[in-house]
């Protein structure tokens, strides 16, 4: 399941971060890259070394986990490996498929996001797509909208012909792993709350809460 957040961040949060970020403090991508996607990474990312990195991280994180959406959808057990990555004119990364273990093989990437840092109109090109069988899609939001997409997906990024993208990537560890089960309890979450907030605590908000709590208590990996 593809999903959209808007206003993750407000804009003076986004203002707050972009105006943190100096191009000295970026390093070459392929850093963080593994041995096949190097070939085909081409960007730079804010180095752990920089004095402000940590905090930015720390406020990404902080509005993911206070994300209730993103919370019903992802059921994050933890949120991991932000990066803060820069394109400019001439820069992409070609398909490649995110690798399924990492931070020293203790995490699993079930679920990618990609944060947008700045405005679709600071740049021209660096889509995001994602590739599937039948169609293409390709993505590109407002400055402080979040995407996320299951890891296992092929994905690239479009070359940037003008201007600088800013985005912060992150993966998810997620307490569901299957994502067809991810999106069946989201769907079940997203319905009993609606009932709830048109005429409070019901038969039938009981009767799909019951159902979402057992599903859950069955899938879930903790």
């Amino acid at each position: 399941m593809l999903l959209s957040i808007p206003n993750l961040l407000s804009s003076e949060e986004v203002d707050t971060i972009t105006k943190a970020l100096k191009p000295e403090d970026f390093i070459d991508g392929k850093k963080t890259a593994g041995w096949a996607a190097k070939r085909v990474k081409q960007n730079t990312q804010l180095s752990t070394q920089a004095s402000y990195a940590q905090d930015i991280k720390a406020q990404i994180k902080a509005a993911l986990k206070g994300n209730l959406t993103f919370q019903s959808a992802v059921k994050p057990k933890a949120i991991h490996s932000i990066l803060i990555s820069r394109y400019e004119a001439g820069m992409s990364y070609g398909a490649h498929v995110d690798n399924a273990l990492m931070s020293g093989n203790s995490l699993r990437s079930d679920v990618s996001l990609t944060l947008f840092l700045n405005s679709p109109s600071d740049y021209e090109g660096g889509e995001l797509v994602i590739e599937e069988i039948s169609q293409n899609r390709l993505i590109k939001l407002d400055a402080g909208s979040v995407i996320t997409y299951p890891s296992s997906t092929l994905h690239r990024i479009k070359p940037v012909t003008q201007g600088v993208r800013l985005v912060a990537v992150a993966w998810v560890h997620s307490l569901v792993r299957d994502p067809a089960k991810r999106e069946i309890l989201f769907e079940l979450d997203q319905a009993r709350r609606s009932i709830f907030n048109k005429d409070g605590k019901t038969r039938e908000f009981n009767w799909i809460t019951k159902s979402y709590t057992n599903l859950l208590r069955q899938w879930a990996d903790v």
